[in-house]
This record gives C-alpha cells, structure tokens and sequence, in this order.
C-alpha cells in the first residue's frame, strides 16, 4: 500500500535509525583525528627508516673499522656504538609497541583513541629522531678512524695482487734457470716455502685480519722479487765462481813458486844483518806453504761443490781459499819487503831519519801555531817522540847494529806525531764549530 508523501516523510528517518543499518564515526571532528594520527603514523615510521638506514650504514662502517684497527680510540668507538644500538633498540620498541597498540583502520575509531595515538606515534618520532641526531654526530666524529681504515683496505687487494705476480715471475724465472741445466734447488724450496702464505692470501682478510694480510702480502712480495733475482742471477754466478777458481789456482801455483824463494831472501838476511831483523820470518816457507796446501785443499772442494751446485758452498770454500793464499802472499812479500829496507837503511839511515825528524818538526809547528806555549796535551807525546827518535839513532852506533829495530822505532814515533797533528786539527775543527 502507498503512504501519502507526508508519512513516508516522516518514516524515513526512522528507518534509517533502526535495523540494518550502522553508525559510523565520522563527522568533521572525527575525520580530522584519524587523518592527524595516520599523519604522526607516517611521520614516525619515516624517522624509523632513517634511524634504521643510518645504523645499517654504520654497522658497514665499523666492520670496516674493527676489520683494520685495534688502536683504543677503534675500541672506544665500537663500544660507542654499541650503547648507540641500545639506545637504538629501545626506541624502536617503543615505536613498534605504538604502532601494534593502535589500528587506526578499524571502524568505530573513537576521536579519544586516535588524539591518543597521535601522542604516543608522535612521542616514539620524536624519540626516533633524537637518536637519528646522536647517531649523526658519533658518524660524523667516526670520520678520521673510517678514512684511514678505508686507505688500507684500499691498499689490500692492490698488495695481495703484487705478491702473487711476484710468485709468478720467481716460479717463472727458476724454470727458467732449470731449463739452462741449473738446478737451484735452495730456491725451488724457499719458494715452496711460500705456498703456505699463498694460501692464507687468498683467505683473505676475512679470516686472518686487513694489518695481517698486508704485512703477509709484503712479505711474500719482498721474498719472492729475492727468489727471483737469485734465479736470473744463477747463470752469472755459475760463470763467476768457474772464473774464480780457475784465477784462485792460479795464483796459488804462483804463490808456491814465489814461496820458493823466500829462503834464499831468509838466507841474505842472516849473512847481512843481526838475528832481530830476521828472525820472526823463520817460519815463513813452511807457513806459506801450509797456507798453500790447505787453499788448493779447499780449491778442491769448491770445485766439486760447483759440480753438484752447491752454490752457497762453493763460494764460502773460495773465500776461505783467497783468505789462505792472501795470508800466504803477505808473508811471501814481508820477506822480500824486509830485505829491501834493511839494504836502504843500512846504506843511508839519514834518509829514514829525516823523513822522521821531519813529521815530528811539523807537529810541532802545528802545537805552537797562535800560541806562545804548546799545550801539554801536545807537548808531551811530541817531546817523548824526540827522545824516542834519538835512542833509535843511537843505538845504530854500535857493530851490528839492530836496523830493524830502528825502522820500527822510526815509524812509530811517526805514527805519535800523526796523532798529535790528528788531534790538534780535530780540536780546532770543535772549536770552530762552536764558534
């Protein structure tokens, strides 16, 4: 049945209040409260995605810093940070408890819930971005310890990259020498020595530290450019000691030829002069020859270190050898300088003497140079010089006289007026200096 216009008018409000229908919290009061919480929702999960950004990148920061530094200011700053993540943790809770206490979707959100979930989402932003600013400022003053960690971990892959080209140039080089015949089997075993640290190079610095690694990466470089060298260096060396002991034969046949003839020189001596000039050359020959005998000894084994290449012991037992024969070779030519001395004192002692009188006389000028009195220093050594000198001369005065003895005497009061004049111009140079 049709209601008249007025009834019907007058029901419809009614049915809209009663059954089937829903009362929803709207209004303009409502609304702007809903839309003011989702606001401080977005603003808060904002400033959680920055903090959260911002520790992620630091967490990267100090795994860099922990990875190159154990200084204390690195410890320090990991212990900052540290008590940051707390902070950190803390405030995220309280963000999430906010975000989960309210669900600003449902229907029926009453205007006194969400006024009070703007509060609490707007407390947590706020808490968000006071640490974002803390974690800011301990980033910014974590600069200098990143910088230079990020140096040396730009310094690692170039390192660990030049020592393993530097094993391949030492193994290449000792195949090399290989090929040419040549053992070098000492560097073959220095260089399987560093497998090992070949392998914990390419470990990395994950396991064994960025300090550690560079350290192992220098060395392995350093001992493998050394490996190298020796290896390119072999063929030389091989000809250097064939060189050696063909010259070092040589001369130790010459040597036994002049050895010869040390005794008709001992035998000059003994018919011209008394016994003090000759007799601590007595044993000259037999020394000599002994020395010869025991280099051609080593001569020998050198040799047949070269065969089985032995090249550190084929050079040691030819330094032993060049020692022997230049102790032989000195001995040989004492006897013959000896005789050459005494024959030009006993002709004209005048000689030696002036040649003495002459540097003492110049040491003496020297002590009296700008001065009125020498000082004692000087004085002394140079007068007992005199003196000395003066006993030598006299002691020539007798029938055999002692020449060498003489020569001695002569060369020592030389080496005295030596010193004075050494130590006045040092003084002088002190002096000087001071000045």
């Amino acid at each position: 049945m049709l209601l008249p216009l007025p009834l019907l008018a007058a029901a419809l409000p009614a049915a809209f209040a009663g059954g089937g229908t829903r009362r929803w919290f709207g209004g303009r009061d409502g609304g702007s409260r809903r839309a003011d919480a989702q606001a401080a929702k977005d603003a808060a999960a904002e400033a959680f995605y920055e903090l959260d950004s911002a520790q992620r990148d630091l967490e990267i920061s100090i795994e860099t810093i922990t990875a190159v530094d154990s200084s204390p200011r690195a410890r320090q700053a990991v212990e900052e940070f540290a008590a940051l993540g707390r902070r950190i943790d803390e405030v995220s809770h309280t963000y999430i408890t906010a975000v989960d206490a309210h669900d600003l979707d449902r229907d029926g959100l009453e205007p006194s819930v969400a006024a009070r979930a703007t509060t609490e989402l707007t407390q947590a932003k706020d808490a968000l971005v006071r640490v974002k600013g803390e974690l800011d400022r301990y980033a910014q003053g974590l600069g200098p310890l990143l910088g230079s960690a990020e140096t040396q971990l730009a310094r690692l892959a170039p390192a660990v990259e030049r020592a393993r080209q530097a094993l391949i140039g030492a193994t290449g080089a000792l195949d090399g020498v290989r090929a040419s015949g040549l053992k070098a089997d000492d560097l073959a075993a220095r260089l399987a020595a560093l497998a090992p640290e070949l392998t914990r190079l390419n470990q990395g610095a994950g396991r064994h530290g960025v300090a550690g690694t560079l350290e192992r990466a220098d060395q392995v470089l350093r001992e493998a450019q050394a490996i190298r060298t020796e290896a390119e260096r072999l063929p030389e060396r091989a000809a250097e000691i064939d060189r050696r002991l063909v010259s070092l034969r040589t001369r130790a046949q010459a040597l036994t030829t002049r050895a010869g003839g040390v005794e008709p020189i001992l035998s000059e001596l003994r018919r011209r002069f008394s016994e003090e000039c000759w007799q601590d050359l007595q044993h000259v020959p037999e020394q000599a020859a002994e020395d010869v005998r025991r280099a051609e000894e080593k001569l020998a084994e050198a040799a047949t270190a070269r065969k089985d290449q032995s090249w550190a012991d084929a050079t040691a037992r030819l330094g032993t050898v060049r020692a022997l024969l230049n102790h032989a070779d000195e001995a040989v030519s004492a006897a013959g300088e000896r005789l050459r001395l005494l024959d030009a004192v006993a002709k004209d002692p005048k000689k030696e003497i002036e040649r003495t009188r002459f540097a003492v006389r110049d040491a003496q000028r020297l002590a009296m140079a700008g001065r009125n009195t020498p000082d004692p220093r000087h004085a002394g050594p140079l007068d007992n010089a005199v003196a000395r000198l003066d006993r030598a001369i006299a002691a020539l005065d007798v029938r055999h006289p002692d020449y060498w003895h003489f020569l001695t005497e002569a060369e020592g009061v030389r080496q005295t007026a030596a010193q004075v004049v050494s130590a006045i111009r040092e003084g002088l140079g002190t002096g000087s200096t001071a000045t």
